[in-house]
């Protein structure tokens, strides 16, 4: 299974048709990353923004201090691009003592026979529904400009 791949150009996920907010630049892009990392508060370890919409549909940006706990999206595949900062990406086929924390999301406590693969700005990731993963920050910083995308 391929998750992780390099890709530079964001414009593709940028440009989304229609009835919200379609459309940031690069340098939007940029200065909202760095508004969040000075609005982020001490041991706040995650931020989230949309940046784009088309009503239900949102591309946001993901800021990482501190990494989460591991996750399962059981039916949204999540696809993102790193935009700052570095981590790593461990994905795996099952997780321990997961529990639905909130509609569509299970986290729990870790991954079994997980993959390690390192992130850094440009690496471009598809991580399928119902895969268990999670995020660890190696930097000040790990940020990704991401999406859900419905599995049906």
């Amino acid at each position: 299974m391929r998750i992780a791949l390099r890709l530079a150009p964001l414009a593709a996920l940028l440009a989304v048709p229609a009835t919200g907010q379609d459309f940031a630049s690069g340098s939007d892009i940029a200065a909202r990353v760095e508004a969040m990392g000075k609005a982020m508060k001490p041991g706040q370890g995650f931020a989230w923004e949309p940046v784009v919409r088309d009503g239900e549909r949102v591309a946001a940006l993901e800021y990482w201090k501190a990494p989460g706990r591991p996750a399962v999206h059981p039916d949204q595949a999540e696809y993102a691009i790193v935009i700052a900062g570095e981590g790593t990406l461990r994905t795996g086929q099952r997780m321990d003592n997961g529990r639905e924390t909130q509609p569509g999301l299970i986290e729990g406590d870790r991954i079994v026979d997980a993959v390690d693969r390192p992130l850094k700005p440009g690496d471009v990731l598809l991580i399928p529904a119902g895969v268990p993963h999670w995020f660890g920050i190696t930097s000040d910083r790990l940020v990704l400009l991401g999406t859900k995308i419905p599995a049906k």
